[in-house]
């Protein structure tokens, strides 16, 4: 049985901007993370170069790092006290598939409720994205209901929504509960 991926959440680096625009050089990444394609290297230095030193007030944007490897990114999205919008993203593309995604959106939430102290997390994925609603499933999110149409990988499709609360995910996290099990295999990430 493979191990569980142990995910340490940091505040991002200057040093984290070479990794993050490598990935923007990952067609498939871009294509699901919905980022601009073909952009320049440079570009992209400079968009994560500002949002690292001066992230929008809105943003908590947090890097996910595993065996000093950074892997990724979440976020927790909002300025209320009670709740914030969860989102995440797993890099270069090459490491999908291998249980890191629940593993970094498992680590958000535990960020959001013991260090931020909130109430409540949302988070929404588009039908076309199975991967992302099976990750927000696994970590506990219930379904709520559907937003807003959006396009997705050249279809059209309305958001699915999904919320935790703090003692949804405290009963879930139960230490009697045994853990689901989390892949710890290797990807071609770039250390930090």
């Amino acid at each position: 049985m493979p191990a569980t991926a142990v995910i340490r959440l940091r505040p991002l680096h200057v040093a984290d901007v070479p990794v993050f625009s490598s990935w923007g050089q990952d067609p498939r990444f871009v294509e699901h993370a919905g980022w601009s394609p073909g952009l320049p290297d440079s570009e992209l230095r400079a968009f994560w170069t500002g949002l690292v030193n001066t992230p929008p007030p809105e943003l908590l944007r947090l890097g996910a790092v595993r065996d000093q490897v950074l892997i990724g990114y979440v976020d927790l999205h909002g300025v209320g006290p009670w709740e914030r919008e969860l989102g995440y993203a797993i890099g270069p593309s090459t490491c999908w598939g291998k249980g890191l995604g629940t593993a970094v959106a498992g680590a958000a939430l535990h960020y959001a409720f013991d260090v931020l102290g909130l109430e409540s997390v949302w988070a929404e994925a588009l039908p076309a994205n199975a991967a992302s609603l099976r990750i927000l499933q696994r970590i506990g999110m219930r379904s709520t209901g559907s937003g807003e149409q959006e396009e997705f990988l050249g279809g059209t499709g309305r958001y699915e929504q999904f919320r935790i609360t703090r003692r949804e995910h405290a009963r879930l996290n139960d230490p009697a509960r045994p853990p689901a099990p989390t892949a710890d295999l290797p990807c071609t990430a770039r250390r930090t």
